[in-house]
């Protein structure tokens, strides 16, 4: 499905949730023509809908039993993987979220997130479940505060559109729950949400778990959690997916079962539990540094340097380098263009806070971070981009 209006695909929706309609893979209307071709030739759909109509396309698959939607991943580039959702585990989340959450049979729902990522599809999944209609826009504070008004409506949120109704000062209590997710979070963001009247609720999870299945560090209801002896994070129970699509050996290499067949998801993030049992994510696996033997988790940093008076936001990537092998480089938006943190200054305050090696070697000004579409900060572009040494 490419482009279709909220209205048809809540609707679409609906009948494949209900066993009435095909399985589902939404796509970006926004998907450059070479990309989309790749997706395509990757899933192996039977059809293409589009608001001009439906294309019937050759060398169709079928999807596994119950699978009711596929979410194409790996982000922009790369060989695209379709995850695999079935109904049951996406009525499972959704039921469990609404429990959590404790929201009530009717509630409204906000959707401002992209339908063709797992976030957005969940949001219009728990409207379905709570029986009532999405209200469905691009974000905008404006907007989202005058749905706010009519409709008191639960809504799940990125970081950066959070930061947007704080910085307008919006009085965050005319939502019901603001979950927030995507995204890691600094904490003087989730303190100022919450002194504007914010519920908020910080979610964890993937496309392969259904989207958010961990809330605020505890897991929703039937799901586990538990760390190797890495500190990877495995989540098991009833909103894991099915498989990647036409990939077992993919589905092999990210899913192990315990004796008893239990099947767990082998994530890419590494985590640890903190005094009160909750889940802490640490960062990606992918993301870590490796500077002189030395393994630097990038997003640990990052959330250091955001605690600077100096720093609007951060981010910590490692670029090569001939002796170090990875220099720990941070990308800085400064709070005061006219005043951007040093290297020095840097370098210092982490030092202070953590072993010296995971101090940053580089630090590069920008006026903002890269975004992908699912809101989450282009760490890939962060790597290639040039550097700003002091």
């Amino acid at each position: 499905m490419l482009g279709l209006e909220p209205a048809l695909l809540t609707d679409l929706l609906r009948d494949s949730l209900n066993g009435h309609g095909p399985a589902l893979l939404p796509l970006d209307p926004a998907l450059p023509r070479p990309r989309l071709e790749s997706v395509l030739a990757a899933m192996r759909p039977a059809s293409l809908r589009t608001p001009e109509g439906v294309t019937e396309l050759a060398g169709a698959r079928s999807t596994g039993e119950d699978v009711a939607l596929t979410i194409a991943t790996s982000g922009s580039t790369g060989t695209p993987k379709g995850v695999e959702l079935t109904a049951p585990a996406l009525l499972a989340s959704a039921r469990a979220s609404l429990r959590r959450i404790g929201a009530r049979d009717g509630d409204r729902w906000l959707c401002v997130l992209p339908h063709a990522h797992i976030s957005g599809l969940l949001v219009l999944v728990r409207s379905l479940v709570a029986g009532a209609e999405p209200l469905v826009q691009p974000f905008a504070t404006e907007t989202a505060l005058l749905a706010a008004d009519r409709h008191r409506p639960h809504v799940s949120l990125v970081p950066t559109q959070l930061h947007r109704l704080v910085d307008a000062g919006a009085d965050l209590s005319r939502f019901g729950a603001v979950l927030v997710g995507g995204a890691a979070a600094r904490p003087g963001l989730l303190a100022a949400a919450r002194a504007a009247g914010g519920r908020v609720v910080t979610t964890y999870g993937m496309s392969e778990t259904c989207g958010g299945c961990v809330y605020d560090g505890e897991p929703l209801d039937g799901v586990g959690v538990r760390l190797d002896d890495t500190g990877r994070i495995l989540l098991g129970g009833p909103v894991l997916f099915a498989g990647y699509r036409l990939d077992a050996e993919a589905t092999a290499a990210a899913v192990e079962r315990d004796a008893d067949g239990t099947r767990w998801l082998r994530t890419g993030d590494l985590g640890r539990f903190d005094g009160d049992g909750r889940l802490a994510v640490r960062g990606r696996l992918d993301d870590v540094v490796n500077t002189g033997g030395h393994k630097v988790v990038p997003a640990e940093v990052a959330a250091l340097l955001m605690e600077m008076d100096s720093v609007a936001d951060a981010a910590v990537v490692g670029r090569p380098d001939p002796e170090w092998g990875e220099r720990v480089t941070a990308v800085v938006v400064p709070a005061d263009p006219a005043a951007p943190p040093g290297l020095e200054e840097v370098r210092t305050w982490v030092g202070a806070r953590m072993p010296r090696y995971a101090a940053p070697h580089e630090v590069e000004i920008r006026t903002s971070l890269p975004q992908l579409t699912s809101g989450k900060t282009d760490l890939a572009a962060l790597r290639r981009g040039p550097v700003q040494r002091d």
